[in-house]
């Protein structure tokens, strides 16, 4: 029998933490350095070599970032914040990041063991406070501890359903020494993360599917989390059946792939949205039926026999029945109902769709690409973007109707191409995530939309945008308004647009206060040319394009409707 080996070194808690780090390859840390994580970020500066770290301007700001970099990379995004308000500051990007699935591990500083409680200086139950908002979190007071803390957090944050982890450690086990011996984490007894795969639930679907005379797959994030794009590809084309897919499941699919009809949803593709009601059969990959696709739920696939492919078992029946619940991972429940299903087209289900995408592009997307009025269209502008970055950038988007005309016009051929925020729907997220995304993909360019509003509650990530020299192209979609909430005021409140102008200051002059190049575009025949300039700079660049002050984003489904009830004006 091979004995194990149980060599340890003697060093410090914080060193333990650095090193526990490098064991689970990490070689980019977001965050902002305090009095109680000190002696950790005096550990990592003896490692500079090994692990680059991000000096965000703000805590939020570092969150964002390592979810940019951990949706692009599908590693775990990293972070250090200190305690008390260190710490506060990042709950905002921990609850987005537990909304959206993304793996994160915050790693905190916290006040000495016997202060706790106490009220000390900059202290705050950081356990309690970020429970509700992460897959696990824990406290280390005892040095020796730190090893298999940091261990079992990178194994939950990116097992299953991927989420964030918090780690709060204390000073004094930061300061104290401990035998380091670090084994990575491959099960835990009490937690398990992914279900066995039901054979039977195969059949089953299977069966559906080969019945099926309308059958529309809906492709959530779950594929991409999964890396299951392949396997998605060949069920697809396999059985004929038209796809469409959820915000997070954005570039699952390549946007020219002949089944791909659109997106699904609020703002979704016309097609998708009706023909739900009228499918037989629902196919749901990797998505959790979140009220933005849905709408009413009593009226929601009224026709449709539900199958509901997840690894979550808390998402199954949550919002929708599934007839056939088929548990698992999809990279490993996809292939196996590929070899069930028969071949198929559905090539008059289809023309349905095309049909719907004719009604679409003549009422709606013609005139939103080609205005036949003086105002830019945010629209016209990303997919001229898109289009000069050749249909294979990472888009990064903030929130709001921009980040809808993002989902709508950008253009994608690869999977991990879109870094956003959907469940929270978090304005500020933009700016940061781009960072980090840049970060975790240096060899593809990575564009960030944001709107005048989002891009002024973390604009001063600009900073660590110049400072550590991150070469992210950021389009300013300018409206003076916080547009969708306008858009809301215009058509549910009789236009009573409360407290949603905006009164902005000059980005160009701030821009050039980070020494970050800018131009700034109000007419039409400027923008072709300053997309070019913004796509040939060598780093970083501002382009702020200045769109109609009321411009909408249509189709809309309303809030509380039917899907079948889409607005297409």
């Amino acid at each position: 029998m091979k004995e194990k080996n149980t060599k340890t070194t003697r060093m410090s808690g914080s060193e333990a933490v650095i090193q526990s780090l490098l064991r689970e390859g990490t070689s980019i840390i977001f965050g902002y350095p305090g009095g109680a994580i000190m002696p950790i970020y005096d550990a990592l500066h003896d490692h500079q070599k090994e692990i680059h770290h991000v000096l965000t301007r703000h805590e939020q700001g570092a969150l964002h970032a390592a979810e940019g970099y951990a949706k692009v990379t599908g590693e775990v995004g990293v972070c250090f914040a200190t305690s008390g308000p260190g710490a506060t500051n990042t709950i905002t990007g921990l609850a987005n990041a537990m909304m959206d699935s993304t793996p994160v591990v915050l790693i905190t500083g916290q006040v000495v063991s016997s202060l706790l409680g106490t009220d000390a200086f900059q202290e705050t139950d950081v356990v309690g406070v970020t429970q509700p908002v992460t897959k696990w979190n824990y406290q280390v007071r005892r040095a020796e501890d730190i090893p298999a803390a940091i261990a079992r957090a990178f194994y939950i944050a990116r097992s299953g359903r991927p989420g964030p982890v918090v780690i709060d450690i204390t000073k004094d086990a930061q300061f104290n020494q401990l035998d380091f011996k670090y084994e990575p984490l491959k099960s835990i007894r009490s937690y398990h993360p992914d279900s066995p795969v039901d054979l039977q639930q195969i059949e089953e679907a299977a069966r559906l599917i080969n019945l099926s005379k309308k059958p529309l797959a809906l492709v959530g994030q779950g594929v991409i989390i999964g890396n299951a794009e392949k396997e998605l590809l060949e069920f697809l084309e396999k059985s004929g059946i038209p796809a469409a897919w959820t915000l997070l499941g954005l570039s699952a699919v390549p946007s020219d792939h002949p089944l791909n009809v659109g997106m699904l949803g609020m703002h979704g593709n016309y097609g998708p949205n009706i023909k739900t009601n009228e499918a037989d059969l629902i196919i749901a990959i990797g998505m959790r039926f979140d009220d933005r696709v849905t709408g009413d739920l009593s009226r929601y696939a009224t026709n449709a026999k539900v199958i509901h492919m997840e690894i979550d078992p808390a998402e199954i029946n949550k919002n929708v029945h599934a007839d056939v619940p088929v548990l698992g991972s999809v990279k490993n429940t996809l292939p196996l109902l590929t070899e069930k299903i028969v071949k198929n087209e559905h090539a008059e289900w289809l023309n349905e769709f095309e049909a719907c995408e004719r009604i679409e592009f003549d009422r709606i997307i013609e005139k939103e690409l080609n205005p036949p009025k003086k105002g830019i269209t945010m629209g016209e502008v990303i997919s001229k973007v898109s289009g000069a970055f050749d249909n294979d950038a990472i888009m990064v988007t903030d929130v709001g109707q921009h980040q809808m005309m993002g989902a709508r016009y950008f253009k994608f051929k690869q999977s991990r191409s879109v870094v956003t925020s959907g469940g929270l729907g978090t304005m500020g997220f933009g700016l940061p995530a781009a960072m980090g995304a840049k970060l975790g993909a240096p060899d593809r360019q990575v564009c960030v939309f944001v709107g005048d509003g989002g891009f002024q509650m973390t604009i001063q990530e600009l900073g660590t945008i110049f400072q550590t020299k991150i070469p992210v192209k950021i389009v300013l979609l300018n409206n003076n308004f916080l547009g969708m909430v306008r858009q809301w005021q215009e058509l549910f409140f009789d236009k009573r647009y409360a407290s949603t102008e905006l009164i902005n200051p000059d980005f160009q002059t701030i821009a050039k206060g980070y020494h970050i190049p800018a131009t700034k575009v109000t007419d039409r025949q400027n923008l072709d040319e300053a997309i070019r300039q913004m796509v040939e700079a060598d780093g970083p660049f501002l382009l702020e394009v200045v769109v109609e002050k009321e411009g909408n984003v249509f189709p809309m489904v309303p809030a509380g409707a039917s899907v079948s009830e889409i607005r297409l004006e």
